[in-house]
């Protein structure tokens, strides 16, 4: 359980996040994946970098639970900086990142693939932000690099998710696949781009993120100011222990 690195070939890296039973990352998972992710970049044997999953699902967001038995808001600014560190990880990565998703991809998860440099999903993986009914904002920021400003806004205050299939015809997935064949292809994508020269990615790479139109690590700050302002209201806790004991009574039923 934890984040782990492989290099299953020659300039690919492959960062692997494992936190049983859903991918809702503790807060020192976010830490633990942003500290992998950079150190992948920094190697200059690494041209590539594919940030997988293993599990049901790519990623769940943080874990809610972890928060609501924290004490004072200690476990919530953690999972904010932490959920900023790792974002930052993928977007600084000094090398391409591609991300490899399957099964649900949600709150954090979002701002995951949200700063990917490419993404190859499977034909179950949903995408959405359910943080409206977990009392939660933001990755608002990277949804919008995902999907058109007005659909953003609709899943955004719906929490409705989105498949793989209807992203990719708005041209954020470059590939949907079964999920049996999604790491074989996110591999063939990887080695296609780690086949270039290494110092030109990663000019390519600092080039792209200078020219991109919004910095994505000012704009999801100013969002987490809204998810404190919730949290010191208690509207945030409200809405955390309704989604807390509804999943203790799901889990309780099966």
């Amino acid at each position: 359980m934890g984040v782990s690195t492989s290099a299953p070939e020659e300039g690919i890296a492959v960062v692997t996040v494992d936190f049983p039973p859903v991918n809702a990352l503790p807060v020192n998972g976010w830490y633990e994946l942003a500290a992998a992710l950079r150190a992948a970049g920094a190697d200059p044997k690494v041209r590539c970098v594919v940030l997988a999953a293993a599990g049901r699902g790519f990623n769940a967001g943080v874990d809610i639970k972890e928060m609501q038995r924290t004490p004072g808001h200690d476990a919530l600014i953690g999972a904010n900086r932490g959920c900023y560190e790792a974002f930052a990880a993928v977007y600084d990565c000094e090398v391409p990142v591609v991300a490899a998703v399957q099964g649900f991809c949600l709150g954090g998860g979002i701002g995951l693939v949200g700063n990917a440099d490419a993404i190859v999903a499977s034909d179950d993986a949903t995408f959405g932000l359910p943080e409206l009914d977990r009392g939660a904002l933001g990755a608002a920021t990277h949804l919008a690099r995902l999907v058109p400003q007005h659909l953003m806004r609709t899943l955004y205050y719906t929490s409705r998710t989105v498949t793989a299939e209807e992203l990719r015809r708005h041209g954020s997935v470059w590939q949907v696949v079964p999920r049996e064949q999604l790491m074989a292809a996110a591999r063939v994508l990887a080695g296609e781009i780690a086949a270039k020269d290494g110092t030109l990615l990663r000019l390519a790479k600092a080039a792209i993120n200078g020219i991109d139109p919004v910095d994505v690590r000012r704009s999801y700050r100013f969002e987490q100011g809204f998810t404190f302002e919730a949290n010191l209201s208690g509207l945030a806790d409200r809405h955390r222990d309704a989604f807390v004991g509804n999943a203790a009574t799901t889990e309780g039923s099966q």
